[in-house]
């Protein structure tokens, strides 16, 4: 457990590898939501109550701690779960309306937001060569999905879509941060899917939106959303946010349209032009340039665990 501990206590091994893991999960979102034809909504509603059915029979390990939560913290975590869920549903719907390319640079500019959103919020400052990393990983993003930006008013409103949902998630990523620092991943994950989802289910029942009916492949898509990008991919993000800034964090955004632009062009066949290729090695320099800038800071935003025994390390 000594080495382990020591893993932790270094960071940039072990969260770098997390990190890794979760930016591959969440790239496959827009493509199990391309791959199913039902409603957006409906598809970020059953997402999220299956990744939560997937997570109770471990819920009752968790009871005491969720005992304790008082109600300031359930205010956060329903807010927390608004926002989470009002992200799902206009990002998820932007897919129907532009590229998967376009809508994921979009989503890209979240660290930027969440940059500024936790100096506003928690006063937390960030090393020159960090802010110049987000901003030229930002670039690279964009330049990404430029080629797909167009004109016509349907692209113009699912870019418009991103954008809002991308707001939405920053305000879920800052509330998380700092629900994290008392409140487990699992217990805080739990309830914000299960609010997510349930703000999405009345949205569903005022618009008269169909809850059964769909599809095996469709049933598949919900429950493939559920195991990788939301367990291997939002709740491992969730995880981070106690050992590592809010920004590094949300820094990891920016590998998604790398990663889904890739994957489009094998399993759905949308193109990879020049400029992408080359938005995607400026893209990675950006990445380099933060986690330079990063190794300069203290990256962890509380201590983790004093002690690596397995007793601690379940608590996180």
């Amino acid at each position: 457990m000594s080495s382990l501990r020591s893993r932790f206590s270094s960071g940039s091994g072990l969260f770098g590898l997390l990190m890794l893991v979760g930016v591959i999960a969440i790239s496959f979102s827009s493509i199990f939501i391309r791959w199913s034809s039902a409603p957006a909504s409906v598809i970020a509603m059953y997402r999220l109550f299956l990744t939560c059915a997937i997570l109770t029979p471990f819920l009752f390990r968790h009871r005491r701690e969720i005992r304790r939560i008082d109600g300031r913290s359930w205010l956060l975590l329903a807010s927390s779960g608004l926002a989470l869920g009002l992200h799902f549903l206009f990002w998820m719907n932007s897919l129907r309306y532009t590229s998967v390319a376009s809508s994921t640079a979009i989503v890209a500019l979240e660290p930027v937001l969440v940059m500024l959103g936790s100096y506003w919020a928690f006063r937390i400052r960030n090393h020159p060569l960090t802010v110049i990393g987000v901003l030229v990983a930002i670039a690279g993003a964009v330049l990404i999905g430029w080629g797909d930006f167009g004109l016509s008013q349907r692209s113009l409103y699912g870019d418009l879509l991103s954008l809002i949902g991308t707001v939405a998630v920053v305000v879920h990523v800052l509330l998380g941060s700092k629900l994290r620092e008392s409140m487990t991943a699992f217990v805080y994950s739990y309830f914000v899917f299960l609010l997510g989802g349930a703000v999405l289910a009345l949205y569903n029942l005022g618009t008269g939106a169909a809850f059964t009916g769909y599809s095996g492949r469709d049933c598949s898509m919900f429950l493939l959303l559920a195991v990788i990008p939301t367990l291997f991919g939002h709740y491992l993000f969730n995880w981070l946010l106690k050992y590592l800034k809010p920004s590094t964090v949300s820094m990891s955004i920016v590998g998604e349209p790398v990663g889904s632009t890739i994957l489009a062009y094998f399993l759905l066949g949308e193109a990879i032009r020049p400029l992408q290729g080359a938005a995607g090695a400026l893209l990675l320099a950006g990445v380099w340039l933060f986690m330079r800038g990063s190794s300069k800071e203290r990256e962890f935003a509380v201590s983790p665990p004093s002690s690596a025994s397995p007793e601690a390390l379940e608590a996180t």
